[in-house]
């Protein structure tokens, strides 16, 4: 709970990519998000609507 109330005090980033289908989506991140999202963008060397887009197909386990 002390988590999600942090998170909402805190200002959203908005990061805009297109799926592989080519639908625009949007994706809003806390700022802890958003940076390990920077950092993995920065070590396969692509931009962050990228890395978005390469993760939006791998299945995610039950």
């Amino acid at each position: 709970m002390k988590e999600l109330v942090k998170a909402t005090r805190q200002r959203p980033h908005v990061v805009s990519w297109a799926d592989r289908d080519g639908t625009n989506r949007s994706t809003t991140l806390t700022a802890a998000e958003a940076v390990r999202l920077n950092q993995l963008a920065h070590r396969l060397k692509v931009s962050k609507a990228e890395a978005l887009r390469q993760a939006a197909h791998i299945p995610v386990g039950k």
